[in-house]
């Protein structure tokens, strides 16, 4: 017994690991007081001295809710009747990457539903050129448009995309399953050769997870984030899972750990993950917002540091709603611009102007595959 407890590891010997296994992780999710506090600490420690103290915007532009994809979980499903559909005009969208390249975000995300039509990867290709004329270069892109074929990525990476998010949403084979239908359409291992692809394109790849989903359990977060950890992605956008009422899902929300508590482990997520993988970005998600006013600052002190201003034009921007009480809705690119500084600096954080922000591992795991 007495060997057994000398080779027990306290939770402030696992915080000070640069390595960490499956166990470690469950011990640091599943933290609260002191030890939260603690891991909160570390994080916050390890994110200043690797990557520093500056949060990196990306101006969103959702352009369209037009998706192809029936996922169980989200709002703008194909089934979905009651959402209208919108594709904002070409003006439109590059009228708010002008916003952004003026008030020097450094960096724009287009986000859609996932579509793989001629047309509509013409038109990302067109959209991606209007973009650098009119920033004469200056912004940094983001896409978030789904799976797509080589040849597309390698398209859209010549003409000016540089990083590209493609959610998980869950690496466990199962889960994944369980939220996705079961078809061709909806395939776990097209989504991890999709994410391959898109580092052999040269992206910087983004990948992330829903956090408090029907059927998840605490060893299905520390996979995911061992996940991230051996797919070895430059980016990670994670948050807490939010039922919609127009969803599959939304008949399992009497299941479902509250809200309340699904916000505090999409925290301790985040700090978990800067200890993990500590010279990668990390998003602070909207949905955390959703949960708490606050909530995005709380994740940005504690190991985030890229948050998503809402550029969409307003008019669109109750369509786009992947989960219900999405916040920010009514809010002009001035209003949210002007809200997202004061709050950032609020918390202590330094908002880096006309910076990209690229992910350093992005340039460690490239340096490791030229040598």
């Amino acid at each position: 017994m007495n060997f057994y407890l000398r080779n027990v590891k306290s939770f402030n010997d696992i915080l000070q690991q640069e390595t960490f296994t499956k166990n470690d992780l469950i011990r640091l999710l599943k933290a609260e007081g002191e030890d939260r506090q603690s891991l909160f600490k570390a994080a916050e420690q390890r994110k200043a001295e690797v990557v520093g103290n500056k949060v990196y915007y990306r101006g969103l532009v959702e352009f369209s809710n037009i998706c192809s994809k029936d996922c169980l979980y989200c709002g703008i499903r194909k089934s979905n009747k009651n959402v209208f559909r919108y594709e904002a005009e070409d003006k439109e969208i590059l009228d708010a990457c002008g916003f952004a390249w003026r008030n020097r975000f450094g960096s724009v995300v287009l986000q859609s539903g996932e579509i793989s039509s001629p047309a509509f990867v013409d038109r990302v290709d067109r959209l991606l050129k209007g973009i650098k004329e009119l920033s004469r270069g200056e912004l940094g892109i983001t896409l978030s448009c789904g799976e797509q074929s080589r040849e597309t990525y390698m398209r859209w990476r010549e003409s000016g995309a540089h990083r590209f998010l493609l959610r998980i949403e869950s690496s466990n084979h199962d889960l994944y399953k369980k939220i996705h239908p079961n078809n061709d359409h909806h395939s776990f291992e097209k989504r991890l050769e999709a994410l391959q692809l898109l580092k052999e394109c040269d992206y910087q790849v983004g990948t992330g997870v829903m956090i408090g989903l029907p059927f998840q359990t605490m060893e299905n977060l520390a996979e995911d984030l061992l996940f991230f950890k051996k797919v070895d992605v430059d980016m990670v956008g994670m948050g807490p899972f939010i039922e919609h009422e127009d969803t599959p899902l939304y008949e399992h929300r009497n299941g479902l750990m509250s809200k309340q508590d699904r916000f505090d482990l999409a925290l301790r997520m985040v700090a978990t993950l800067r200890l993990l993988a500590p010279d990668i970005n990390i998003a602070a998600a909207t949905a955390l917002q959703a949960i708490d006013p606050a909530g995005r600052e709380k994740a940005l002190k504690i190991g985030a540091n890229v948050i998503m201003p809402n550029l969409t034009p307003c008019e669109y921007r109750k369509e786009y709603q992947l989960y219900e009480d999405k916040p920010c809705l009514d809010e002009d690119a001035e209003l949210c611009r002007n809200c997202l500084e004061a709050r950032i600096e609020m918390a202590g954080s330094e908002i880096a102007y006309g910076e990209w922000g690229d992910s350093p591992h992005y340039f460690k795991r490239k340096k490791a595959t030229e040598s």
